[in-house]
């Protein structure tokens, strides 16, 4: 098992250094950030005396070995636009999204196990054809498109809901509800799977056969099963969602580390973009990370 941990370890690093390396020079083909912060009518000087002042006028190896050499160290540089430590402002978005995420997550769940379960019990019935539409709705209609179509009914319509910012459980309920759409069709249609294969073993037989109630059957002895491999696409799902957080943080104006990256693209704010998108990655590293780990924990075949 430390093998397979050190492997991940190693496959880690590699993922982090690689992403650095992409969004490094992905962040300079967008042009020069003095073009955007200073007044156009800075004078020559005033240009290179910012450009020199960012380093922006060393040669691009220069800029990447400073850049990873203090990201190393904690140290992401500091904003262009802000003048402040771009990793303060990262840590500052991190919790919203996090959080943003994490209810996306729950109403997927609360939404999913049960049209799922449903659809598997009543095969080829109405529960089933009404959860394999869901799949299909959620697997195709984007999430920009539902985010507006949501803040047009419920926040311009009928005013049951804020559009934009963050603040209360309102500000949550359509935002989570677009995140957690599109992954909660990849869990009805994997747990209708599993549990039809489930329904299918001997000790589902064996208990019905005893007499016990069919929705104690379906609910309690065929679900625990079928829950494994679900639980491991729902570990899996919670670094897509944090990851497309980005799309639903810009719709709904969430103050959150995918709508700072936006803004950092936007303004050229390199070292900003650089620290939000190495974050970033590092979360979903580590969620991918302790997902298999303890996928290995529970499946001993994993290991080997």
């Amino acid at each position: 098992m430390l093998a397979v941990i050190a492997s991940r370890l190693l496959q880690a690093f590699l993922t982090l250094l690689l992403t650095s390396v992409v969004v490094f020079v992905l962040a300079r083909t967008s042009g020069n950030p003095v073009d955007l912060v200073l007044p156009p009518e800075a004078t020559p000087a005033e240009r290179q005396a910012f450009i020199e002042r960012n380093g922006l006028d060393r040669p691009l190896p220069v800029q990447y070995a400073v850049f990873v050499t203090g990201a190393l160290q904690g140290d992401f540089g500091t904003s262009i636009r802000t003048r402040q430590p771009a990793v303060d402002l990262v840590m500052q978005r991190l919790p919203r999204t996090l959080t943003l995420a994490t209810a996306g997550l729950a109403i997927a769940l609360v939404i999913s196990v049960p049209v799922g379960v449903m659809a598997a019990a009543y095969r080829g019935g109405l529960w089933d054809r009404f959860g394999q539409g869901f799949a299909l709705l959620g697997q195709s209609v984007p999430a920009f498109w539902l985010g507006i179509v949501l803040i047009l009914v419920f926040s311009i319509h009928l005013r049951w809901l804020p559009s934009s910012g963050i603040g209360g459980w309102r500000n949550y309920v359509l935002p989570a509800i677009v995140l957690g759409w599109s992954i909660s069709a990849g869990i009805v249609r994997l747990l209708r799977s599993s549990m039809l294969e489930v329904l299918g073993t001997e000790f589902v037989k064996l208990a019905r056969a005893k007499g016990l109630p069919e929705r104690q059957v379906i609910w309690k002895h065929a679900l625990r099963n079928a829950l494994i491999p679900v639980v491991t696409f729902i570990g899996f799902m919670y670094g897509v969602i944090i990851a497309s957080a980005v799309v639903v943080e810009v719709v709904f104006g969430w103050p959150g580390l995918g709508y700072l990256a936006y803004e950092s693209t936007l303004w050229r704010d390199f070292p900003v973009l650089q620290c939000a998108v190495l974050v970033y990655t590092a979360v979903i590293v580590a969620i991918n990370l302790m997902v298999d780990i303890c996928y290995g924990l529970i499946d001993p075949r994993v290991r080997v």
